[in-house]
C-alpha cells in the first residue's frame, strides 16, 4: 500500500505540474551549445514560454509527455517513498533504544532514491523527447518524432480516461469509502444506522480512527476500475447512438 499511495499521490501532483515541466524542458534546451546572443530566444521567461507554447502549439501542448511523466512519477516516487516507508515500518531506521538513526535514515533514503531514479530513467528520456516536440518556428533542441498512439486510436481515449481518473479518485475516494460504509452499517428496527449519523460523521470517524489513509482504502481498485469503466461507457453510448440514428432514419 505504501508503494501504491506514494505513486498515486505523485501522479496527482504531476497532472498539475507537467505544464511547468514542459516549459522547463524547452527553456533548458534553448540555445544549447550556443553563445549568448547568437541564437533566437523563443522563450524569454516562464510566462512568455507559457504564452508562446499555447499560442503556437495549442494549449494541449502544455501537457505534452504527460503519459510517460505519470508513469515515471508512479515508478520513481512509488519505489522511493514506498521503500523508505517499508524500512521505517519494519523498524530498520531506529536503533535498539528506539531513537531514529540519522545514518540509517540517510542510507535508506539514498538507496531508495537510486533505485527509483535508475528504473525511471528510460521513461524520463521518452518524456523529455515528447515535451521538446514543437512547431518548427518555436522548436528548440533535437526534435524526436515519437508518437505513442496513432490518431483516433481507442488507446488515446483510454489513456485520457486513466490520466483524468487520477484526479477523480483522489477527490472522490473518501466520499466513496463513506458511502460504502453508510450502506453497509448495521441498523436498528427503525432502519436507523448504528455506526454513523451521516456522511460527514462517517468521514470524521474514519479519519479520526484510521487516519488519512483510512479514507483512501480501495483507491487502487477504484482507479483501475474508473478508466475502463469510462471508456466502455462512452463506447457503448456511441454505438447505441449510432444504431438508434441508423434505424430511425
Amino acid at each position: 500500500m505504501d508503494f501504491l499511495m506514494s505513486g498515486v499521490a505523485a501522479c496527482g501532483a504531476c497532472v498539475f505540474t507537467n505544464p511547468l515541466e514542459v516549459v522547463k524542458t524547452r527553456m533548458q534546451l534553448q540555445g544549447e551549445l550556443k553563445a549568448p546572443g547568437t541564437y533566437q530566444r523563443h522563450y524569454r521567461n516562464v510566462f512568455h514560454a507559457f504564452f508562446t507554447i499555447g499560442r503556437v502549439d495549442g494549449l494541449a501542448a502544455l501537457q505534452k509527455g504527460l503519459a510517460p511523466a505519470l508513469l515515471y512519477q508512479f515508478l520513481m516516487n512509488g519505489i522511493r517513498l514506498g521503500t523508505y516507508g517499508l524500512a521505517d515500518s519494519s523498524g530498520y531506521l531506529h536503533t535498539t533504544e528506539g531513537t531514529l538513526s540519522p545514518v540509517r535514515s540517510a542510507a535508506t533514503g539514498a538507496l531508495a532514491g537510486v533505485m527509483g531514479a535508475y528504473l525511471g530513467s528510460p521513461i524520463y528520456m521518452v518524456k523529455t523527447h515528447l515535451q521538446a516536440q514543437a512547431a518548427s518556428e518555436i522548436a528548440v533542441g533535437h526534435q524526436y518524432r515519437h508518437q505513442i498512439f496513432p490518431p483516433q486510436s481507442w488507446k488515446v481515449a483510454l489513456a485520457a480516461a486513466m490520466v483524468s481518473g487520477i484526479a477523480v479518485v483522489l477527490a472522490m475516494t473518501p466520499f466513496d469509502v463513506a458511502s460504502t460504509r453508510l450502506y453497509n452499517q448495521p441498523t436498528d428496527v427503525q432502519g436507523k444506522g448504528l455506526m454513523y449519523r451521516g456522511i460527514l460523521d462517517a468521514l470524521l470517524q474514519t479519519a479520526r480512527t484510521e487516519g488519512i489513509f483510512g479514507m483512501y482504502k480501495g483507491i487502487g481498485a477504484s482507479y483501475f476500475r474508473l478508466g475502463p469503466h469510462t471508456i466502455l461507457s462512452l463506447f457503448f453510448w456511441d454505438q447505441l447512438r449510432f444504431l438508434y440514428h441508423t434505424y430511425t432514419k
